[in-house]
């Protein structure tokens, strides 16, 4: 069976890592983009069956990036959970509204965002 791909657009380094350390260990290959303009690239080069994208970043914050995948036919269809410090119920909306699948408040436990990312690429065990 294939391994289902993931892209983790995050700035934080220490969160790549961390999305990168949680979802190989549960059978995911994991690709990493620094901010929002270099995943909407990552993501056109390469087909993902998931991102995971955080809200504060720089160039492109996680909303802009989530409306613009949504608005690409190429790009539509893949799942998105986004990941945010913000926990705000409008922030929260935001995130829907944009188009995202999915909205974690960090700090996320390994648990919560692997069962997450399982239930979003139909990966569940």
């Amino acid at each position: 069976m294939t391994k289902k791909s993931v892209l983790a657009v995050e700035d934080g380094i220490t969160m790549r890592l961390f999305y990168r350390d949680v979802l190989e260990k549960a059978g995911f290959v994991v690709e990493e983009a620094a901010n929002g303009v270099e995943g909407l690239e990552r993501a056109l080069m390469t087909r993902f069956d998931l991102m995971v994208v955080d809200i504060n970043m720089p160039k492109m914050n996680g909303y802009e990036m989530v409306r613009q995948v949504r608005g690409n036919p190429a790009l539509r269809s893949i799942p998105v959970l986004t990941v945010s410090t913000e926990e705000k119920d409008d922030d929260v909306v935001k995130a829907y509204e944009a188009g995202a699948n999915f909205y974690l408040v960090k700090p996320v436990r390994p648990d919560e965002l692997t069962a997450v990312v399982r239930l979003l690429t139909g990966s569940i065990s």
